[in-house]
């Protein structure tokens, strides 16, 4: 019987091996110390699947040689150093093993919780090193009763928050994209208003890493929060931003921060080392003995499935070879993904349905197009938890319904893409659009008004009452932060209301989007970037 190659590029626990050794259909080769020339040049040109971590670029180089590869698993959860396109291209699945180091995250996220309240690396220090016995210097804060404000309430967040329960801690969660009884089951207040959680004792953030998270708490947001405010991040590198952080922590209005990551690693002369109210660790949330095994094993596991070509689980590629796939199809998958972005950036909330409706021939592929459309919804408030294979599956998880709709092609386009997303709270968006040419991308209706927007760059969506001298009220506020408008599309209904959608130059900040909202004639005003 001939049996499965899979190569282990870099080291894994023991238990991995152990697992790819013991299985009968299995031919397992450790290249871990084999020079990355001869790996890539000689052991991985017929290997159905290999496992690599960090120290293996999964790149052109490699895929080159690798003619045989049906999938790679990389051990732990970042994929920085994996071409996921060419893989995708080459059809080769790309996986990962993101929950294997939820507890050790979990654990170390309550231990500097707990170093900053009681200040133990300080005192260890002090008894330890300096030889001083000074009990009077080490008076803690106690968790009991204290206010937790937990940003980001998924796999990690949601487990700090009942642990936090266990020590009798009044805990609050925010996080717009859950459904609000994922919280309250578990007896955890839950909130859409920001500025509760800027009210708490103590903060701790579990968001991936977006544009809408990066620094997500910088002065503004400190100078609301409470004088002797803790503040934890153990999730990623600038959530909080860092110039900020040190700058109250000097003061301190921030009385203790726990940091395991930074903005830049390895972070050897940061800062934020010189303060002497952070706890501070080099990124070590999965390293523990229990997390590297629990990735070895997950990794093995998954790399014998996808061998067998069983399952693929945590695959973060949707493996396409372009050859299979008619070219007329690929720029609309592109576009309903960013229609779906686009309204997910609009409605900013937790979501109930996702409808995606295909008029015609392109009808064939709808498939296809939901799951794009549903990647593209999810996107911002998932990041890299999210990709083309597990889309349905996570969705079904978060109680979002998918629905799939063919329909007559009776609006003159030769073929017609819409994505309709309907809200917890009763909310709905709907957006069409069609590629033009080859690969001319544009999003024609956004719900009852019609437009001819590409779908690209950073957008204001500015919905009024139709009348006089809108228009050049919108564009004064904007000239006043200095910001150039590129373009300017308007739809009008017959509810004598109004939609424009304004593409400018620059980033859009919060305090020109408040100013707008502010005008009389304003019924409602959202930022968009694609």
């Amino acid at each position: 019987m001939s049996k499965y190659k899979i190569v282990v590029c870099d080291h894994i626990h023991q238990s991995g091996l152990d697992i790819l050794a013991n299985s009968a259909d299995i031919e397992y080769i450790n290249a871990a110390d084999e020079p990355k020339d001869k790996l890539i040049e000689e052991v991985i040109v017929d290997a159905d699947v290999i496992i690599t971590r960090s120290s293996t670029d999964v790149d052109g180089y490699l895929l080159e040689h690798a003619k045989n590869l049906k999938a790679i698993v990389r051990a732990g959860v970042g994929v920085d150093n994996v071409d996921i396109d060419g893989c995708s291209k080459e059809g080769i699945v790309v996986m990962n093993v993101p929950t294997a180091n939820t507890i050790a995250a979990v654990e170390l996220t309550m231990a500097h919780m707990l170093s900053c309240m009681r200040q133990f690396p300080y005192a260890h220090k002090n008894l330890k090193l300096d030889r001083v016995w000074r009990r009077q210097d080490w008076y803690g804060v106690e968790l009991k009763d204290k206010k937790l404000g937990v940003i980001g309430f998924g796999n990690i967040g949601s487990r700090v928050a009942t642990r936090a329960k266990a020590f009798e801690m009044d805990v609050i969660a925010y996080d717009p994209y859950i459904d609000p009884s994922k919280a309250t089951n578990l007896d955890i207040t839950y909130t859409t208003n920001f500025d509760d959680i800027l009210n708490c004792d103590i903060v701790t953030i579990h968001t991936p890493k977006t544009e809408e998270t990066i620094d997500m708490i910088g002065k503004e947001e400190i100078a609301k929060m409470k004088d002797g405010v803790v503040l934890i991040n153990c999730a990623r590198g600038g959530l909080y931003n860092e110039e900020a952080l040190a700058e109250a922590l000097k003061s301190k209005k921030i009385y203790m921060a726990g940091i395991d990551v930074f903005n830049k690693e390895p972070a050897t002369d940061h800062p934020l080392l010189d303060l002497d109210n952070v706890t501070v660790t080099p990124h070590l949330g999965a390293n523990t003995k229990e997390s590297q095994r629990n990735i070895a094993i997950q990794s093995a596991d998954n790399a014998i499935a996808a061998a067998r070509g069983v399952s693929y689980p945590n695959a973060l590629n949707l493996p396409i070879k372009e050859s299979e796939l008619p070219q007329f199809v690929k720029p609309y998958l592109e576009l309903v993904q960013k229609l779906g972005n686009m309204a997910a950036q609009i409605t900013k909330s937790s979501i109930k349905s996702i409808k995606v409706i295909a008029e015609g021939e392109i009808g064939e592929f709808l498939d296809s197009f939901a799951t794009f459309a549903t990647v593209g919804v999810l996107k911002d408030s998932l990041a890299d938890q999210i990709n083309y294979v597990n889309a349905e599956y996570v969705a079904k998880e978060r109680g979002i319904d998918i629905v799939k709709e063919p329909a007559n092609n009776n609006r003159g386009f030769k073929n017609l893409l819409s994505v309709k997303v309907t809200t917890q709270n009763g909310k709905v968006v709907k957006l069409s659009g069609t590629v033009l040419e080859e690969s001319l991308q544009r999003v024609v209706e956004i719900d009852d008004y019609t437009l001819d927007l590409e779908p690209k760059g950073n957008m204001i969506l500015f919905k009024n009452s139709d009348e006089p001298g809108v228009i050049g009220s919108v564009g004064t506020i904007i000239a006043k932060y200095n910001i150039n408008i590129a373009d300017f599309r308007l739809g009008r209904n017959k509810n004598s209301q109004a939609l424009a959608v304004i593409k400018v130059d620059n980033a859009i900040n919060e305090e020109l989007i408040d100013e707008l909202s502010r005008l009389d004639a304003c019924i409602s005003v959202k930022a968009v970037t694609l």
